[in-house]
């Protein structure tokens, strides 16, 4: 990426392009931490389970020994099949008692991949690409800026796991010079506390290094995930789609709402007006619809296409502000009105009804039927 690619991108990513890295497998990610969680198996193994672990292995290895003298070893086949026996009991023996070990060092791995966050299985990470294969490449990546700082870090790091190892050894060796009557039977506990001296300076050194390398790389992770403001707006498009596909796809939909318009609102009971702002068209058969239902309703210009249509087809226009603007905000089209504005709309159609059968009364409070009317 040229210089100038880089101070374009200046703007924080965004959610979608984070979202694709971790599809891709791109997320921050520490080997610090593997080399931390190591360690620190490493401490574990050495206090809890080799301990318990020697012990029993050191019994089972000197029956095997015990009963080396007494075994008979035949000939040609036979003697293959003997052979095979002495061999998986001896790996049975060393398999079950090392069982632990790998235990220990499996579960600290898994740890140390699930306290980053972020955790990952993709397919792209690991398929084959032939652009890994190209020489030129990997000559650029051996001999890179990163390259030499990861090989800096790592030779400090062995510099300093040396010195404290140094210095836990010459601990323990400075115990058993000054120790009266040392016997070889105390090496195995002084060297067992310098070892155990040197895993916790280096778990501890490593956790620092780990916490410090895995705060680096998500920063750094968000540095080479910036975008520019031609890739923002870019995406905003690509989301919203484009503003001409946008138009035609409003055009269409406003196309078939005015061919649903022009077919339900014939089939009306009432429109009920703002008067000029809002329309909602009611349907109400009796015996079939259990409460009034919208069939229709809009604003402005689709209100005054839902009046028309209603004054073509001869569907009373009545005007009651408040109700038609409560409709318009609760009720959707199809949908039976809500059960608290029964009482008004059925006195309204009553009304309707009465003029329908020529009996000449006034209209509900609030509501005036429309002059075209």
């Amino acid at each position: 990426m040229s210089d100038e690619d880089k101070s374009s991108k200046t703007e924080e990513p965004t959610e979608q392009k984070l979202r694709k890295a971790r599809e891709k497998g791109d997320v921050p990610s520490s080997k610090e931490t593997g080399n931390m969680m190591s360690a620190f198996a490493l401490l574990v193994i050495s206090l809890y389970v080799l301990p318990m672990m020697l012990p029993r292995l050191a019994g089972d290895l000197s029956g095997l020994i015990a009963q080396a003298g007494g075994m008979e070893i035949g000939n040609g086949a036979a003697g293959l099949r003997d052979v095979s026996g002495v061999a998986q009991a001896l790996a049975t023996t060393v398999a079950g008692t090392l069982a632990p070990v790998v235990l220990v060092m499996v579960l600290a791995a898994l740890f140390g991949v699930l306290i980053q966050g972020q955790t990952v299985v993709a397919l792209e990470r690991i398929k084959p690409k032939l652009s890994k294969l190209n020489p030129l490449s990997g000559f650029k990546r051996l001999f890179s800026a990163d390259a030499f700082v990861e090989f800096g870090k790592n030779v400090a790091k062995v510099a300093v796991v040396a010195i404290i190892a140094a210095l836990a050894v010459r601990g323990s060796v400075m115990e058993i010079w000054e120790a009266p009557g040392f016997s070889p039977e105390t090496l195995l506990p002084h060297a067992q506390g310098a070892i155990v001296r040197m895993l916790v300076g280096a778990t501890a050194f490593l956790a620092a290094v780990a916490l410090i390398d895995i705060i680096w790389k998500r920063i750094d992770y968000i540095r080479k995930q910036r975008m520019s403001l031609k890739e923002i707006r870019d995406e905003h498009k690509d989301s919203e789609g484009d503003p001409h596909i946008k138009g035609k796809r409003a055009q269409i939909r406003r196309k078939r709402a005015q061919q649903r318009i022009g077919v339900a609102v014939p089939q009306a009971t009432l429109v009920l007006t703002n008067p000029t702002h809002y329309a909602v068209a009611l349907r109400y058969t009796p015996g079939v619809d259990p409460a009034p239902v919208c069939v229709a309703k809009g604003t402005d210009l689709i209100a005054a296409q839902i009046r028309r249509i209603a004054r073509e087809n001869d569907v009373s226009i009545v005007e009651n502000k408040p109700l038609a603007q409560a409709l318009h905000a609760v009720v959707e089209v199809d949908d039976a009105i809500p059960a608290e504005h029964w009482q008004a709309v059925a006195e309204i159609i009553g009304y309707i009804m009465d003029l329908k059968r020529r009996i000449r009364r006034a209209p509900p409070e609030g509501s005036k039927l429309h002059e075209e009317d």
